[in-house]
């Protein structure tokens, strides 16, 4: 089976590309994420998600 190109030059691009650290994420502890959706949902009384009443559409 004949192949595109030889099987020398695999990964040749990637194995020089300079190697970058990721950045750290630093997520939110989840007390205080319970307590913002707390105070969204019933204190607020928000809707969660993409089904907001005010912005909902009708479909034909």
């Amino acid at each position: 089976m004949p192949t595109h190109g030889s099987l020398t030059k695999a990964g040749k691009v990637r194995g020089q590309t300079p190697k970058i650290e990721g950045r750290k994420r630093a997520g939110t502890h989840a007390s205080l994420r319970n307590k913002s959706n707390f105070h969204k949902r019933l204190v607020l009384q928000r809707f969660p998600g993409q089904n907001k009443p005010g912005q909902r559409r009708r479909r034909r």
